[in-house]
């Protein structure tokens, strides 16, 4: 059992309730300013309820609130590496949206700050994340679209690399159609086989 397993769960919607406010704030204020009690102000919940559910602090608790938004019910599996990165990149939950890019910025606040954090979100929220995206190169390998010699590892992460790259150090919020270009003219001429 994982330590979010053994903690008590709050009853009915309050949990998700709580951890609905918790994203707001991270959004809002970022994760340096985000407070137990600012959160149980904003779910009008208790101190005492969100200690004794997550009593790890602040960190259970925000970890415990990426993971809850993070879950999608499947990754795309539409039978091609290019569909398949634009479903999972310019979707919900994905590089297009807002809410996804603000708590973004947050977390690299963060992971810089804070090593407790730094180490959970890897192990509990980004371990997941990069587990999806390497089903979703596995299944192009197993279909012939990549070349034998691509370096998943490598690979995975540069779509993401990039367009956050925009983000942070150009300026530039990213949309469907510079995801697709970045798919189209740099991913896919890098990872697939010719024609």
């Amino acid at each position: 059992m994982t330590p979010a397993e053994t903690r008590p769960r709050v009853e009915g919607d309050r949990e998700q309730e709580i951890l609905d406010a918790t994203l707001e704030l991270l959004g809002e204020v970022g994760y340096d300013r985000l407070t137990m009690d600012a959160v149980a102000t904003r779910a009008k919940a208790s101190k005492a309820t969100l200690y004794r559910r997550w009593g790890g602090g602040k960190v259970a608790l925000v970890i415990d609130a990426l993971k809850a938004a993070k879950q999608q019910p499947d990754l795309p599996d539409t039978g091609s590496l290019r569909e398949d990165l634009r479903a999972a990149f310019c979707g919900m939950g994905g590089l297009t949206d807002d809410e996804t890019v603000s708590h973004f910025t947050s977390i690299l606040t963060a992971i810089s700050v804070d090593p407790e954090f730094a180490t959970a979100f890897r192990r509990d929220v980004l371990e997941a994340k990069i587990a999806g995206s390497r089903t979703i190169w596995e299944r192009a390998r197993a279909r012939g679209e990549l070349r034998d010699d691509v370096d998943l590892e490598l690979i995975e992460p540069a779509l993401a690399g990039i367009v956050m790259h925009r983000v942070f150090l150009l300026g530039r919020a990213p949309d469907a159609d510079t995801i697709t270009r970045v798919i189209d003219q740099i991913i896919l001429p890098a990872a697939t086989r010719r024609p």
